[in-house]
């Protein structure tokens, strides 16, 4: 059990439906997936370089990066496309009256 608290992300009412959303946690930026199964966050920048991910296409599961269309599985945070090769940070998160929850 993780002793980091929730802390909150945005109103699933907010969230655009069947894309990403980015939304600032304290002072990470953070995108918000809303997927055909669920809900999943992660970091909002690419880890290859540093695009914001909220910007690049997003389908199903999959978000490609807007600068080299490196892309990333939302899910797991595995990639599925070069030039990515090491996994995106993927956050926990939680749904809480209303209110989309992430854990760092």
């Amino acid at each position: 059990m993780s002793d980091k608290p929730w802390q909150d992300a945005i109103l699933v009412t907010d969230l655009e439906r069947g894309w990403v959303t980015r939304v600032t946690v304290g002072r990470r930026p953070v995108a918000v997936y809303d997927t055909p199964s669920g809900l999943y966050a992660s970091l909002a920048l690419c880890n290859h370089g540093g695009a914001d991910l909220c910007d690049g296409y997003f389908d199903g599961h999959v978000i490609e990066c807007p600068l080299h269309q490196g892309a990333f599985d939302v899910r797991d945070g595995k990639p599925v496309a070069a030039p990515a090769t090491r996994p995106m940070r993927v956050l926990k998160l939680r749904v809480r009256d209303g209110m989309v929850q992430v854990r760092f």
